[in-house]
């Protein structure tokens, strides 16, 4: 038994190889990712030793002058690679300071407790003492920060602890209205990992008891067929314009809630000269909302008279908020939802990133606990997590964010471990440029990555089936023991066993492993989770009776467990006020529009994109290209496996495209095209269809990163459909400064050249030492 980001498994296992895995008997929808495993675990593209960029062991740390990406590596012995990664620390912290190391690292890497690579390289390197960090994440950054400011809650806690949940929706919801829809496909995957995955089946509940559903999006498929929902195709990064039409009419028509507005909303009255046009001269009408975003305006109109009359839930993606002025369209919801006077009603109100992963609306009583203590850190510097480029080029700049203006520090090493940049990030041209800067960059991970491919030293990590650890997700009721299934590929180690390889060499081997081997934290963390649980009136078995068995359910998952989101601010505001400035909704907030921000001003206001349909750009790169989570892998992991592999077409990734565009360009089904701009190109495989609306193109994200042998040009074409070869790297606005992954215009090609090979999957060249 295993447990994995995508679902738990039982693995089949021969001659110490993975031979097939199949779906937990309790999951009633599992996802066909996990079916990758076996093929990628044994691929040819394993790191099995430590690496070296060899120009990086002839010459020594240092900018790498273009070579990062193309040269050969160098294997070395483990001994010799941690003696330099040692000394090449401590050279780093002596000459530069802690706060010239940046600790990169995502979540993501594996859904065990202990082995969790952020927490692994962020204890390391506050044993090494402190680091500069970063904050938020690529997912919701925007959404993060504008949250807190317009509720008064962390928007993680939110969305986890405090979202209506489903049971509650499907007894009192009347209208349900998705804003970048709920797509089950993204709901495969969760933090911590999801047993269950139920979200498609609490959709069809909700329908099957009479929730209406609207889906307001680019694509069709961002709505579970089933629930038979009204498809508004939108305009990509103008959902905010369609809101303010739809808060146009339920102000002149007196279908606000006037005294929910007075007595739990702040602001209101400096928000609604701009919605009529007073203080700007625009009055935001649906007529004018249409021109915009392309909805038209008798259906604004209908909806609008539909929510008022409708326990309305007003529900929005997390892909709204990674666009250009991605806090916008959260801010507006919400101000929609204050202006129904639904907020903390039976199944009104707003609620934010429903599918976006497993999990959020299930009735689950949520613990905390079994998490690796990382330790304090004793540097203060940090950056927004999606400005690592601007870092890199421009150490010293001065930066906005939240209120603060901060600098970039100056970095000379980065350490990243259970990461793919080369995935995550935009404009990957512009990183890769960005990434030539430091002295030294370090990666642990299990393949060659297009990271790993630009890292100077590469150590090669086990994956989570090298290994024992615990699964625990905050979402479902299962606690798995994650027993080793087969040896470490080559000479793989954990993450555990690097770091404390060179906590010794560095004198704070006790420090980081407090005595303890791998199987003494799993007992440690255990335990301290078994006595928490204690406190809630649960219990445990023995750290070995767990460890004897697959698998504990935990008694707190059902209806009892529903939340039902600010019911006692809507009763009582007084009482139970937001954690916000006036202790109530802010549609005006004072702290905001204090900041003097152009980008972000104290009200919800539409902002026209750096890029969309309806800019100039739009003479030269007339499509605008959205890239979704793929279906086929979580992110960009297990690409090289049996499930990612078999969707692609001739090798590469699928871009789903409108007949209008596609028959203007003459192209059809599964013809390779050239998606460009003025940042980069790429390959994808047409795929011809009415899901997606004229004028956007969708191609998913998690390809790896190929520029094959023309990595050494300023833009090559990416061989193998990475829409982030294509996207726009900018800060969401001087308040977030969250990615803007979604805000990017492209033009499109029939690729009638000779394809060039995929590369992507191949380890690369190594050379003797």
């Amino acid at each position: 038994m295993t447990s994995t980001h995508w679902g738990a498994y039982r693995v089949t296992v021969e001659n110490d190889r993975i031979m097939d895995v199949q779906p937990f008997e309790d999951d009633p929808l599992p996802s066909s990712i996990g079916y990758s495993i076996p093929e990628a675990v044994h691929h040819r593209c394993r790191v099995t030793r430590p690496m070296i960029r060899s120009d990086w062991l002839k010459n020594g740390p240092g900018d790498a002058g273009g070579r990062r990406g193309l040269d050969a590596y160098v294997p070395v012995e483990w001994d010799r690679a941690l003696d330099l990664l040692s000394g090449e620390l401590r050279r780093v912290r002596d000459e530069h300071g802690n706060q010239a190391i940046f600790g990169g690292s995502y979540g993501w890497a594996s859904a065990g407790r202990f082995h969790h690579a952020q927490s692994q390289v962020h204890r390391f390197l506050n044993c090494l003492g402190g680091y500069t960090y970063s904050v938020n994440s690529y997912s919701t950054a925007a959404a993060q920060v504008i949250v807190p400011h317009v509720l008064g809650v962390n928007f993680l806690d939110m969305m986890w602890n405090n979202t209506t949940s489903w049971p509650v929706i499907a007894e009192n919801t009347e209208l349900l209205i998705m804003f970048g829809g709920i797509g089950t496909k993204n709901s495969q995957v969760s933090m911590g990992g999801v047993t269950r995955h139920d979200t498609g089946r609490w959709l069809e509940r909700c329908h099957a008891q009479g929730v209406d559903f609207v889906n307001v999006s680019p694509l069709m498929t961002d709505s579970l067929e089933q629930v038979d929902a009204e498809w508004l195709p939108v305009k990509p990064n103008t959902d905010v314009a369609f809101m303010l039409g739809l808060a146009y009419v339920l102000e002149t028509e007196d279908l606000t809630d006037q005294s929910y507005l007075e007595s739990h909303c702040h602001g209101f009255e400096r928000f609604r000269p701009y919605l009529l046009g007073e203080s700007d001269g625009i009055p935001k009408t649906p007529e004018w909302a249409e021109k915009i975003c392309g909805i038209a305006a008798a259906r604004t109109f209908a909806l609008a008279r539909k929510m008022a009359k409708s326990r309305c839930l007003i529900c929005v993606s997390w892909s709204l908020q990674r666009g250009d002025h991605g806090e916008q369209p959260y801010w507006m919801a919400t101000t929609l939802a204050a202006m129904l006077g639904q907020i903390g009603l039976l199944g009104g109100g707003v609620g934010f990133g429903y599918g976006a992963i497993g999990g959020i609306g299930n009735p689950v009583k949520r613990l905390s606990g079994m998490e690796l203590p990382q330790g304090s850190n004793a540097v203060k510097r940090y950056i927004p997590v999606a400005r690592i480029s601007d870092m890199l080029l421009h150490p010293g700049d001065p930066f906005d964010f939240d209120g603060n203006r901060l600098t970039y520090p100056d970095i000379k090493l980065v350490y990243w471990c259970g990461g793919n940049p080369f995935h995550h990030h935009q404009d990957l041209n512009r990183l890769r440029k960005a990434w030539q800067k430091p002295d030294t960059i370090v990666v642990h991970e299990p393949w060659w990555t297009a990271t790993a491919k630009h890292a100077d030293i590469v150590l090669p990590a086990a994956t989570p089936w090298e290994r024992n650890d615990i699964g625990r997700a905050g979402s479902d009721a299962y606690l798995i023991a994650m027993h080793q299934m087969v040896s470490p590929v080559g000479e793989s180690k954990t993450d555990y066993e690097m770091f404390s390889g060179l906590a010794e060499r560095l004198g704070f081997l006790d420090t980081f492993t407090e005595g303890r081997d791998e199987s003494d934290w799993l007992e440690h963390l255990y335990n301290r989770f078994r006595q928490q649980l204690g406190e809630h009136d649960l219990t445990l078995p023995s750290f070995d009776e767990f460890w004897a068995s697959d698998y504990i359910k935990l008694p707190i998952e059902g209806p009892e467990h529903s939340v039902l989101p600010f019911a006692s601010f809507r009763e009582d505001p007084e009482s139970h006020p937001l954690k916000t400035p006036s202790g109530r909704v802010q549609i005006f907030s004072d702290t905001i529009d204090s900041f003097g921000y152009q980008d972000c001003p104290g009200h919800p206001t539409w902002i026209e994109p750096t890029e969309w349909l309806g800019s100039a750009d739009v003479k030269r790169y007339p499509l605008h290209l959205i890239s979704p989570q793929p279906a086929t892998r979580l992110h960009s992991q297990l690409d090289c496996g049996q499930t990612s592999r078999e969707a692609k077409v001739r090798g590469r990734e699928v871009a789903v495209v409108n007949p209008a565009d596609a028959a203007a360009r003459n192209i059809v089904n599964n013809d390779i095209i050239r998606l460009f701009n003025d940042r980069g190109s790429c390959l994808a495989a047409a795929q011809v269809s009415e899901d997606v609306m004229p004028g956007v193109v969708a191609l998913p994200t998690g390809a790896w990163f190929d520029p094959g042998d023309d990595g050494h040009l300023e833009r090559p074409l990416e061989r193998h459909g990475n829409p982030n070869s294509l996207t726009l790297d900018k800060g969401t606005s001087s308040l977030g400064q969250g990615s803007s992954a979604n805000t990017a215009l492209v033009e499109m090609e029939r690729f009638d050249a000779e394809l060039p090979p995929i590369v992507a999957h191949e380890p690369p060249p190594t050379v003797a030492a």
